[in-house]
């Protein structure tokens, strides 16, 4: 049956709809990266103060996040999107207009706090308006956005710093919401919320300043490594934060975030997975794009077009990744695709300046089908057999999963990046030695792949004790 049926025409609505605001998000996630030492230059300030307009808009989005699941049962999904859409607009003519780096940062904290919320809405929308069937392709609709965000922003933001002023970085997000806005407002359902749940206030005090604390360490472990004071208080803080509130959720009957969701192995062995693809998939993310500009010596633009095979391929493999995972399950697809990421950043592991182009865009190619066919079934699976009123809940955990995984990821590979560029073979010896690195996680992902479900009509149902409704499960 999966192999015949159709996604229902008002899936596809609400997903393309979703996607069009979605993307400004996911593309200013990344974008900013590449432009670092133009806004130092500009803002009259140094780089260390400049790294806040990336870190303040991750910890904006890390506290957001939580807040997601109650906001939605709260307001409905079509209003909370709508007001998400408004508040990250705002903050992107914010942060276009900004005089100097205090304003820029406070504008990106605005961006980050609506991009939080529309992240974990957009994926709720769309699986509730598939009632639970065909997650496979309904998943490789609504990864679009997080798929093409690492691939094309760090392009997109080459081509503007080139030709265009920094503030070209946040304009370009208004057409794309007005346009967002405008769609969703004509074409999304209401959807009236069937209850007025009271917001679990000291859930969300624990859970929100708790994982931007370790988003916060993480991202402070990429410059100095593990063992600094700024790394290791925000990381043992954060740590300690999160576990009071699965401590604290253990006892309540509506937590903020339902961690029962946890003992329903699709949602916990997905999650689980998309942790950690974060050291095999963001961490080569973070690689690639410095490899070609400190060992092959090629400008932010010219890495951003060298790395279009990967897109390319990310984007030939998702549909067949959707199809195959509705067919024959989550498992074969997930660890045949962290297998084709493994042997696609093999070469990259003795590549030098003098390595074929050819060669290299031939492996981006290889390694983005394996991108695709990693994130369809991994982020399918995590709603399989749930109901309606729990497929928030499992936005939530997904996103915390992906947003810690990677930062953890980027962490680490960049610390084993830094540590062997001290050592003697020098900075393209450095490079080999972490895309050793990347190439065994990914090896290692392939394997905690296999605790995913296989087909998808042996999912079991949601634990017992959720007030949601159960909804038929993938065909």
């Amino acid at each position: 049956m999966a192999d015949t049926e159709r996604i229902d025409p008002k899936v596809l609505r609400t997903a393309g709809v979703l996607i069009c605001g979605g993307l400004a998000v996911i593309f200013d996630t990344t974008i900013v990266g590449v432009a670092l030492h133009s806004l130092a230059a500009d803002l009259h300030t140094t780089v260390a103060t400049v790294q806040w307009v990336a870190t303040a808009y991750l910890l904006a989005l890390g506290i957001t996040v939580p807040l997601s699941t109650w906001a939605t049962a709260r307001f409905g999904g079509k209003r909370l999107w709508l007001f998400s859409l408004l508040v990250f607009l705002a903050g992107s003519v914010a942060a276009a207009l900004a005089w100097n780096a205090p304003a820029l940062i406070a504008a990106r904290v605005l961006q980050g706090l609506g991009g939080g919320l529309m992240m974990p809405v957009m994926t709720t929308l769309v699986v509730r308006a598939a009632g639970g069937r065909l997650l496979g392709r309904v998943t490789a609709l609504i990864s679009l956005p997080a798929v093409l965000g690492p691939i094309l922003g760090p392009l997109l933001g080459g081509l503007i710093l080139t030709h265009l002023s920094w503030r070209w970085m946040f304009w370009i997000n208004i057409p794309l919401c007005v346009a967002g806005f405008v769609l969703a407002a004509r074409f999304l359902e209401r959807d009236e919320p069937d209850s007025r749940p009271r917001l679990d206030v000291a859930g969300l005090a624990l859970l929100a300043p708790g994982v931007a604390a370790l988003l916060f360490g993480l991202s402070e472990a990429s410059d100095g490594g593990f063992g600094h004071p700024t790394v290791l208080v925000p990381l043992a803080a954060g740590a300690a934060l999160v576990a009071g509130f699965v401590l604290y959720a253990a006892r309540r009957t509506e937590p903020l975030v339902d961690l029962r969701l946890l003992a329903h192995r699709p949602t916990s062995a997905g999650s689980a997975v998309l942790f950690f693809s974060g050291f095999a998939l963001y961490g080569a993310l973070f690689l690639l794009p410095l490899f070609y500009q400190q060992v092959r010596g090629t400008s932010a633009l010219d890495a951003g077009i060298a790395l279009i095979p990967q897109g390319v391929g990310t984007l030939l493999s998702r549909s067949i990744a959707g199809r195959l995972t509705d067919r024959a399950g989550a498992r074969i697809v997930a660890v045949t695709g962290f297998v084709v990421v493994a042997a696609a950043t093999l070469p990259f592991a003795f590549a030098d300046a003098q390595a074929s182009p050819w060669l290299l865009g031939g492996m981006l190619l290889l390694r983005g089908i394996g991108l695709g066919a990693v994130t369809v079934p991994v982020m399918a699976v995590a709603y399989l057999g749930l109901g309606r009123e729990q497929v928030a809940h499992a936005s939530a955990l997904v996103r915390i999963a992906q947003q810690i995984g990677g930062s953890f990821g980027t962490a680490v590979l960049a610390v084993l990046l830094q540590s062997a560029t001290t050592g003697a073979g020098g900075l393209t010896a450095a490079f080999q030695w972490s895309f050793w690195w990347a190439t065994g996680f990914a090896v290692l992902a392939a394997l905690l792949a296999l605790a995913l479900p296989g087909r998808a009509a042996t999912a079991p149902a949601a634990p017992e004790g959720s007030p949601a409704e159960e909804v038929r499960a993938a065909a």
